[in-house]
């Protein structure tokens, strides 16, 4: 498991860093090719499961709906224009199966596939929505947006760790052993703690007080779990171990991101109710 992280964070994490340290529409770029692979590999475990989908107009839709709040802010700032056309579109797609019974499902799988991998386009919303840093912050020069998305992937990886330490080392007791059997409490509670930390140390190089991350640090932390059970439900629903083979060996890229899908809208909610 350790050497699996290690081989995935070797690949993925330089084009994050890049994007990072370059901004704006780099970050953007790695998120809507982060969501077409996701989405790719969310409709093949769809279709394993039994769902039918359209699979490469669900593709579109989802990248469609990451770039909106880049390029289409004035026009529909919600996003519930971009969704209504692509739901309306899958919905005409699925007209064409003879059988209302697999057209149904058709439809329903597009829409849910595209707006489940989309998730990860709020990351480019967190961005958006980050306010500016405070002129003597520590880390004032990577400025808002930047630094809200670092302290969101520096607190899901501080989660993902401390939990795998905490659960290799006093697992005993385990939780919802239908989704995931390496899941434990003690995995959880020690996940918490490391993310809690970390997210109390970048507020504070954002200029923000560290006690933000007592409610920051768990909301966080639970979302990017949940994120895991949701993708190991997709992934038991298809009989599949991995999501993928992007990274042999090592999974998919939606093995890599699933927590990002839950903890990135909950971050930027967290963004949006404490400084508007």
């Amino acid at each position: 498991m350790l050497r699996q992280r290690t081989v995935s964070a070797a690949i993925l994490i330089p084009p994050l860093l890049v994007a990072l340290l370059l901004g704006g529409p780099w970050i953007v770029a790695v998120v809507a090719a982060a969501t077409a692979l996701a989405a790719f590999e969310v409709f093949q475990l769809l279709r394993a499961a039994g769902y039918p989908s359209l699979s490469w107009l669900g593709i579109v839709f989802a990248v469609a709906l990451v770039l909106d709040p880049a390029i289409g802010r004035n026009i529909d700032p919600s996003g519930m224009l971009l969704l209504a056309v692509g739901s309306i579109l899958a919905a005409v797609g699925a007209f064409t199966r003879i059988d209302p019974r697999e057209g149904l499902p058709t439809w329903f799988a597009t829409v849910f596939g595209a707006v489940y991998a989309s998730l990860l386009g709020f990351i480019v919303r967190l961005g958006h929505e980050a306010p500016a840093l405070p002129a003597g912050a520590p880390l004032a020069s990577l400025g808002g947006e930047r630094g809200w998305i670092a302290l969101l992937v520096l607190g899901v990886w501080a989660y993902d760790t401390g939990a795998y330490f905490a659960g290799k080392r006093f697992g005993r007791q385990r939780f919802l052993t239908h989704l995931s059997p390496s899941k434990t409490y003690a995995g959880l509670v020690g996940g918490i703690v490391a993310a809690t930390i970390v997210v109390a140390f970048v507020l504070i190089g954002l200029g923000q007080s560290a006690v933000g991350a007592i409610v920051l640090g768990p909301l966080l932390s639970l979302a990017a779990q949940a994120g895991d059970l949701a993708e190991s439900m997709l992934k038991r629903a298809a009989g599949a171990k991995d999501s993928g083979r992007l990274i042999p060996g090592h999974g998919g890229i939606l093995d890599r991101v699933d927590s990002f899908l839950f903890a990135a809208p909950v971050v930027t909610l967290y963004v949006i109710a404490a400084f508007r």
